[in-house]
């Protein structure tokens, strides 16, 4: 007998069982993926970076979230967590519990080699789809070096990345800067 087909959940299916769920799952075209943790290096950048950015925004009218706030890419369906999001003006969320952003202006990811493929390649074709998202940022956590994709006019994305130790990388969509030396701050990279 052939193996039945896995049933296909709903978004609204998706939400009540990861509202009340021990782990954080991503979602898409009705199917769940369980996401893994995170390792100590990728701890501390993810820590080091909202640090420096919520120091820097401080009283701004923008906001920054950590990996725990669940991102709607509404046009593709995808339901994510990024390690960093910050929004500008008003957060816009998809229903009254307030924990699915509709919204970001900026989304970074820590890269891992389980996971930077997917944050290059077919992660960012999503986050293309957000009209209101102006800037994605990868951050390595095995050597210092940071990459920001920056939306232009003609809805293509500029590539600028910053790879030296005492450098530092301008995030000109809020008006931040990434000191690498901070990001990196206590995290223990590999030798050569």
């Amino acid at each position: 007998m052939p193996p039945q087909p896995k049933p296909r959940l709903t978004p609204e299916d998706y939400l009540a069982l990861e509202r009340s769920a021990d782990f954080k799952s991503e979602y898409f075209n009705g199917e769940i993926f369980a996401m893994t943790g995170a390792s100590e290096p990728h701890n501390l950048i993810v820590i080091n970076t909202i640090r420096e950015l919520s120091t820097q925004l401080k009283k701004r009218p923008c906001k920054v979230y950590a990996n725990d706030m669940r991102v709607k890419v509404d046009p593709t369906g995808l339901y994510t967590y990024p390690d960093i999001v910050v929004t500008c003006g008003k957060a816009q969320f998809d229903d009254t519990h307030l924990d699915t952003l509709l919204n970001p202006v900026l989304i970074v990811e820590v890269l891992s080699d389980s996971t930077e493929a997917y944050d290059r390649g077919r992660k960012f074709e999503h986050y293309r789809k957000l009209e209101s998202l102006a800037e994605y940022v990868l951050i390595a956590q095995n050597r210092p070096h940071i990459e920001s994709y920056r939306r232009q006019a003609n809805q293509q994305w500029l590539l600028t990345e910053c790879g030296t130790p005492d450098g530092a990388l301008r995030l000109v969509s809020i008006d931040c800067e990434l000191a690498l030396a901070e990001i990196y701050d206590k995290v223990e990279l590999p030798e050569g």
